[in-house]
């Protein structure tokens, strides 16, 4: 199908981008669009202005500030999954991107985009949850840091404001911390079924799931289960269990809500076996 007409617009600074939102108040912004121009083909979206940001240098790119790293909203998961940063103090990244669709989808998606549009089976918004990361966006009044926690508000919603681009994400470096996701791909969008991401930092346990609910969410029971306790074959198996009840999970063609519970469990134990080494 075609989309509906609309206006192009490209940005090459971040003030620029927020001065055309300002001029064009329901377009939306083009990043890698993969996600975007599907919808608007379906003309499930139909913006009259579509703002090019992919080739605004400021928000591209990987850095470490002190404890901190930094990564650019118009990075691309090619970009996350090669960085030696990432690898270094931060492989959840890199593993997750590297599960997502094809590597032509990966060369042109970008991390701001994927949160931003919030899809509810995405695989990033349950690693941002997990790594405690927190949300920087941009808009006419001024600069916000959003905690990931608070980020995720429904199915394709977020807290990003009228006039607001995302363009930092801050994960906290934790060294020493174990962290792995693990993910049910649906087999032709490789979309997540259910995705589990886990980061284990002495005791304190965070682990985030996406593609049960209509947001990625935090796997709080699972949480307590494991908080001060070692990483044993034991102690994981015992917690993972009974995760999430079926009643309020995703139920379509891919799995129904009772399978959706038993692969929360199933991925959740994946994923910490695979963080501790086990």
């Amino acid at each position: 199908m075609y989309t509906s007409e609309f206006a192009y617009k490209k940005a090459n600074s971040v003030a620029e981008a927020l001065s055309l939102l300002q001029q064009h108040p329901d377009a939306k912004l083009l990043a890698g669009g993969h996600s975007l121009i599907p919808t608007m083909k379906l003309r499930l979206a139909a913006p009259s202005a579509l703002i090019d940001i992919s080739k605004v240098a400021e928000l591209r790119g990987v850095r470490k500030e002190n404890d901190t790293l930094v990564i650019g909203a118009m990075t691309t998961y090619h970009e996350l999954e090669t960085s030696n940063l990432l690898k270094a103090h931060c492989p959840l990244l890199p593993q997750a991107v590297y599960l997502i669709g094809d590597p032509m989808v990966r060369a042109k998606g970008t991390i701001g985009g994927s949160l931003a549009h919030a899809d509810p089976a995405a695989d990033l918004p349950a690693s941002m949850l997990a790594l405690g990361a927190k949300i920087k966006a941009q808009g006419p009044n001024g600069t916000r840091v959003i905690e990931a926690d608070d980020f995720f508000t429904g199915m394709f919603s977020t807290a990003l404001q009228e006039g607001e681009i995302l363009t930092e994400i801050h994960i906290p470096i934790l060294e020493g911390a174990k962290m792995a996701y693990a993910k049910f791909p649906h087999p032709a969008s490789r979309y997540a079924v259910v995705g589990v991401a886990v980061v284990v930092d002495g005791g304190n346990v965070r682990a985030a799931v996406t593609g049960a609910g209509e947001h990625a969410m935090r796997l709080g029971k699972l949480e307590q289960a494991l908080s001060g306790q070692p990483l044993t074959t034991a102690n994981i198996a015992a917690a993972c269990q009974g995760l999430l009840s079926p009643g309020n999970l995703n139920h379509d063609l891919a799995a129904s809500r009772e399978y959706r519970a038993h692969l929360v469990d199933v991925m959740a134990k994946r994923a910490l076996m695979q963080a501790a080494g086990l």
